[in-house]
């Protein structure tokens, strides 16, 4: 089938794959964070004290360190609510937007029917529009995004399956007291099944470069 046979929707769905992938990386990378930062867990920024002259008392749960981070984050999460909204106008895509902060990021799902172009094969799409977006929330605040964006509910589908993959590699480890090695995943899914890991009380850690970047299960030291 030639260019001008091929239907507009697929067209015009390939041209925003195209510019997710195509996309400068240097500024991306700037906005995800250097390194492997889903691989990694981070510390939130320690409480600022208080004046001695404030009248208002902190929260015990909330001290003012966090909730200014609650609220930066929040920002963030209406920043890239902001650009997804444009981005599925122009795909001509409906879908209805969940913003929420999860530990120390923000996180943003958009739900609705026929997103599949927004996904792609293996979750490829989401990862770069995730970047894009990241890079959206970094141009408009200037501070590195951990933002963690759904599209469909594929990624909280996904986290089910992992969790599933985690535990029977925890009983593995347990009755052979042997390592055992998963199938290269990407760091978010290498993030899932650390926690999962963590928390079957066993110990894992990554090996190997990307593409293919594995967890190691190994039993408790």
């Amino acid at each position: 089938m030639s260019q001008a046979d091929r239907p507009a929707e697929a067209t015009e769905h390939e041209d925003i794959t195209a510019a997710a992938v195509g996309e400068n990386q240097q500024p991306a990378a700037a906005a995800s964070g250097a390194g492997e930062g889903d691989d990694v867990e981070r510390t939130a920024d320690s409480e600022a004290p208080r004046g001695a002259g404030e009248a208002e008392e902190p929260d015990p749960d909330t001290g003012p360190g966090e909730a200014e981070r609650v609220k930066q984050l929040e920002g963030e999460g209406d920043i890239a609510a902001d650009y997804l909204e444009e981005l599925l106008d122009i795909a001509d895509l409906g879908g209805d937007l969940d913003m929420d902060v999860e530990g120390d990021r923000a996180a943003v799902s958009i739900v609705g029917d026929g997103l599949d172009p927004l996904v792609g094969d293996g979750g490829a799409v989401l990862e770069a529009l995730q970047e894009l977006t990241r890079l959206a929330v970094y141009r408009e605040t200037g501070e590195r995004s951990r933002l963690m964006l759904d599209i469909g509910g594929y990624r909280a589908e996904l986290r089910k399956k992992l969790v599933a993959m985690a535990r029977e590699a925890v009983e593995d480890v347990t009755g052979s007291g042997d390592a055992v090695k998963l199938a290269p995943m990407t760091p978010f899914e290498r993030k899932v099944v650390h926690d999962a890991v963590a928390v079957a009380g066993l110990s894992s850690e990554s090996e190997g470069v990307e593409p293919t970047r594995c967890v190691v299960v190994r039993p408790a030291s």
